[in-house]
């Protein structure tokens, strides 16, 4: 280790104008990316409509278990379930909209985010000399 420099990236030697201009590529692509999208959520359907409620309950009844006594397997299995079960609902309820742009908007987004990636791939590989062999 006391052989390293500053500008080692990934324990291999060189690559840090490499990883910094990635990143910066990296995070400018997927921020135009994310820009560009809509996230609308809808109604909450459980075998009927708006039955957001019936799916509090096995989560209520843990809470209500680990409440009484803190060690319930039964207490943590309904409220770890319950979450999963809402946080499964939330995302199956979701539509994700890409809002419209121009094809030249679009393929700068994308270059600039799978360019900036592979920048990083990069710099994690060994730069310099090469060993003889």
């Amino acid at each position: 280790m006391d052989d390293r420099n500053f500008s080692d990236v990934g324990g291999t030697p060189g690559g840090l104008g490499h990883f910094l201009m990635g990143f910066a590529m990296a995070c400018i692509g997927g921020y135009l990316l994310t820009n560009q999208v809509s996230v609308v959520g809808s109604y909450w359907n459980f075998y009927g409509t708006s039955t957001f409620g019936i799916t509090l309950l096995p989560m209520l009844f843990g809470v209500g278990l680990l409440f009484f006594n803190g060690r319930s397997i039964l207490g943590w299995l309904l409220t770890i379930a319950g979450a999963l079960f809402i946080f499964a609902g939330v995302i199956a309820n979701m539509h994700i909209y890409f809002q419209p742009t121009s094809l030249f908007n679009t393929i700068v987004m994308l270059v600039l985010l799978v360019g900036g990636l592979g920048l990083i791939a990069r710099a994690i590989r060994p730069h310099g000399a090469r060993p003889a062999a």
